[in-house]
C-alpha cells in the first residue's frame, strides 16, 4: 500500500484529539452526501422528461421529416421522389401539406392546423399507439374522414361517425386587389370526423389530420408538398439516410430526425439540466470549504508528526500528497454514501413513484427517471476537481512543519 495514502487512511479513521475537528469532517461528509444525492436524482429527472417527451413526440412525428429552408412549399420531381423511396432502410415516404384553417362544427368554431397527408399515411407507425376511440380511416368509399385530436373533439364537441354533421373548414385565399366578394376571401369544404387520437395536450388541441387530396382541392396546391415525412426500417442507419437524403435533394431543404424537429425544446431542457448540475457543484463547492478547514487543522494538530516524519525522510511531496488523500477520502466517502442513496431512491422511484406530480390527468403519474453513466461520471470528476482545489492549501500549510518541535 502506498505508505502517503496509509497514513492519510489512519488520520481519516483515527479521533482526532479536538472533537470540533471530527465534528467539521463528519459536516463535510454529510454536506457532500446529500449534494451528490440531489445531483444523480435530479439529473436522472431531467433524462426522464427528456425520454418522456421524446416517446410522446415518436407517436406523432417522423424518424425524418423534410422541409423547404426558404418558402412554405416546394415541388419534387418524379425522379427524385423514387431515389428518395430507394434509400435503404426507408419503408415509407409520406406525403403532406400543413397549414392553418377555420374549422365549425355546429356552432362551435376554433383555428386548428390542418395536416393534409397522403393514404400511406396509416401504413406507418404515426399515431398507431394514439387512437382512442372512432374508425381509423382517411377514405371510405371515395368520402374523405379526418383525423381528430382528443383537444379539438372536446372543443368542438365532435361525435366521430356522425354523417349528418361534418366539419366544416374554411382556408383564407391570397387576397388580391378587385376581390370584393366574401365567397373570393376563402374556400371551403366539409369533411367527416373519422378517429380520434390523443398524443400530448399541444397537439391533441391543435391537429386535424385529413386526406392530402381533401387539402390540395381546399388550398389550391395542385402537387407542391410543405413537408416529407419518412418512416425507417427499425435497423436503419439514421445518419446514413440523412446523408442520402442531402445528396438527392440539395441545399435548398433541411432533413432533420426526431430530436431536431424539437430543438428548441431539447435545447432547453439540456440547458436546465446543465444549470442544475452548476447549481449544485457550486453546493459542493461550499461543502468542500469545510474540507479546508479541516484539513487545516488536522495540518496544526499533526504537526508534531510531520516533523517526525520529515526526520525520518518524508518529502515536501509526500506530505502534501497525505493531506490530498485525506481530504479525497473525506469527499469520497460522502459521494459514496451520495451514491448509493440516490441509486436506492432512483429504484424506488421507478418501482413506486414516490416523487409525484400529484395531477391525475397527466401522461404518467410519477416523475420519470433515466439514469445515465455519464451523469455520475462529471459528478465523480466534479468532486475531485473541488476536492483538490479545497485540499491544496491545507497540504502546502503542512510541508511547513518540518523542524523536530513542530515549528515553521
Amino acid at each position: 500500500m502506498n505508505l502517503s495514502f496509509f497514513i492519510a487512511k489512519r488520520y481519516f479513521r483515527s479521533k482526532k484529539q479536538s472533537n470540533f475537528i471530527n465534528l467539521i469532517s463528519y459536516i463535510s461528509i454529510g454536506l457532500i452526501a446529500i449534494c451528490t444525492f440531489c445531483l444523480i436524482f435530479v439529473l436522472s429527472i431531467f433524462n426522464g422528461l427528456e425520454g418522456l417527451l421524446k416517446s410522446q413526440f415518436n407517436i406523432f412525428d417522423p424518424p425524418i421529416k423534410v422541409v423547404p429552408l426558404k418558402g412554405k412549399s416546394f415541388d419534387l420531381t418524379t425522379e427524385q421522389l423514387s431515389k428518395i423511396q430507394a434509400i435503404e432502410g426507408v419503408v415509407e415516404v409520406v406525403h403532406v401539406i400543413e397549414d392553418y384553417a377555420y374549422v365549425k362544427y355546429r356552432d362551435r368554431d376554433m383555428v386548428v392546423t390542418i395536416k393534409g397527408v397522403s393514404e400511406n399515411f396509416l401504413n406507418t407507425n404515426q399515431l398507431s399507439e394514439a387512437y382512442v376511440y372512432g374508425p381509423r380511416l382517411l377514405n371510405k368509399d371515395s368520402i374523405p374522414f379526418a383525423l381528430v385530436g382528443r383537444g379539438v373533439q372536446n372543443i368542438l364537441s365532435i361525435i366521430p361517425g356522425n354523417e349528418l354533421y361534418p366539419i366544416q373548414v374554411h382556408y383564407i385565399k391570397d387576397i388580391k386587389p378587385g376581390r370584393m366578394r366574401a365567397d373570393q376571401l376563402y374556400s371551403k369544404k366539409n369533411i367527416l370526423a373519422g378517429a380520434v387520437f390523443a398524443v400530448e395536450k399541444n397537439i391533441d388541441e391543435n391537429y386535424i389530420i385529413v386526406p392530402i387530396g381533401f387539402i390540395r382541392e381546399l388550398f389550391n396546391y395542385n402537387n407542391r408538398l410543405t413537408a416529407l415525412e419518412i418512416s425507417l426500417e427499425e435497423s436503419a442507419d439514421l445518419t446514413l439516410v440523412q446523408q442520402s437524403l442531402n445528396a438527392i435533394l440539395g441545399t435548398s431543404f433541411s432533413v432533420l430526425n426526431d430530436e431536431e424537429q424539437h430543438e428548441s425544446i431539447y435545447s432547453l431542457i439540456k440547458l436546465e439540466k446543465l444549470f442544475a448540475f452548476l447549481v449544485f457543484s457550486l453546493l459542493l463547492g461550499i461543502g468542500s470549504i469545510n474540507i479546508f478547514f479541516t484539513l487545516s487543522m488536522l495540518a496544526i494538530e499533526k504537526k508534531k508528526d510531520i516533523s517526525v516524519l520529515f526526520a525520518m525522510g518524508a518529502t515536501n511531496h509526500m506530505i502534501k500528497n497525505i493531506f490530498l488523500k485525506e481530504g479525497a477520502l473525506i469527499a469520497f466517502s460522502g459521494a459514496f454514501i451520495g451514491v448509493v442513496s440516490g441509486l436506492l431512491f432512483y429504484f424506488l422511484q421507478i418501482k413506486f413513484g414516490i416523487l409525484s406530480f400529484g395531477i391525475e390527468s397527466t401522461i404518467v403519474s410519477a416523475y420519470p427517471v433515466e439514469l445515465r453513466f455519464t451523469d455520475i461520471f462529471y459528478t465523480a470528476m466534479s468532486i475531485l476537481a473541488i476536492t483538490f482545489i479545497a485540499s491544496i492549501r491545507p497540504a502546502l500549510i503542512a510541508r511547513r512543519y518540518n523542524s523536530l518541535d513542530g515549528s515553521k
